[in-house]
């Protein structure tokens, strides 16, 4: 067989060469890199997107101009579209987005006009705002109902740092007891308390008295814990022990868990003299299925 190369005429006998035609079958250019191959290997020029732009977002179809997704810079969508990254195509030339987008209707009508979704989707357009980046969505959302609401929420179960805590260990332990005992639901102890040491209101004003002017010693007479198996409290706030009950069954709730609640009594603990604990005590029952 000869040798051809790029610098050697062909020699020999005709029917030994190769053809020119079986030359250019050999050495032919590479084919143009396909999408997979060009972020692989080769840089890709940047990408150019028509005025109008036809949408697949996780097989949802969308169509809006480009200055609409463009509208705010620094987001993901305005990156996506700004030519510097490769945006691939499903069959139909759509450009794809592989998000769920149930929602992502809600994300244009805002980058459109501004407007904003009903209550009901507030919650869910924010999670999508947060992936698309879209930084004044976020700033309405957080301005409406119920995130506003949810804002003011937090700010009150701040004041205890171990509320997350406690709410896994309330699930923790009845899933434990229901596990334990093969039963459809598990019941558990669960103080809330407001002030640091609750009372009778018979004994507040010698409660008051003691409460600014006891020892050291008298202090920790006082401190104790109730026989339960999670407490939450004290804290200081116009918010009560109901309201520290409806976030707890909120929270629960959200996660799935059914969960009911009652008062049983209080810790009636001895502490010192004629003082007892008062700190109520709510018996509550996780439902599993």
């Amino acid at each position: 067989m000869v040798v051809v190369t790029g610098q050697n005429k062909v020699s020999g006998n005709p029917d030994d060469a190769m053809s020119s035609s079986d030359a250019e079958d050999d050495f032919q250019e590479p084919a143009t890199p396909t999408a997979t191959q060009a972020g692989q290997s080769l840089p890709l020029l940047p990408q150019q997107f028509p005025e109008v732009v036809p949408l697949n977002v996780g097989g949802m179809c969308f169509t809006t101009r480009l200055s609409t997704l463009r509208r705010y810079e620094d987001t993901m969508l305005a990156a996506m579209f700004s030519g510097r990254h490769y945006i691939p195509t499903d069959a139909e030339g759509r450009y794809f987005i592989d998000r769920d987008g149930t929602y992502f209707g809600d994300i244009l009508n805002f980058l459109r006009s501004g407007d904003l979704p009903p209550r009901e989707r507030v919650r869910s357009v924010y999670k999508e705002a947060h992936y698309y980046s879209i930084g004044p969505l976020l700033d309405s959302l957080e301005d409406v109902q119920p995130l506003k609401g949810e804002k003011v929420r937090q700010a009150f179960l701040g004041l205890m740092p171990y509320y997350k805590d406690h709410l896994e260990r309330i699930i923790e332990i009845a899933k434990l007891r229901a596990m334990q005992r093969k039963a459809r639901f598990a019941k558990l102890k669960v103080c809330v308390f407001k002030e640091e040491m609750p009372i009778t209101p018979y004994e507040c004003p010698h409660f008051n008295s003691l409460r600014f002017e006891r020892s050291e010693s008298e202090t920790k007479l006082f401190e104790h814990h109730c026989e339960v198996d999670v407490s939450f409290g004290p804290w200081e706030a116009v918010a009560d022990v109901y309201d520290l009950l409806h976030c707890i069954v909120t929270d629960l709730s959200d996660r799935g868990i059914t969960v009911d609640h009652q008062c049983i009594g209080v810790c009636d603990k001895h502490l010192i003299n004629h003082y007892y604990c008062k700190r109520p005590i709510y018996e509550f029952k996780i439902t599993w299925w």
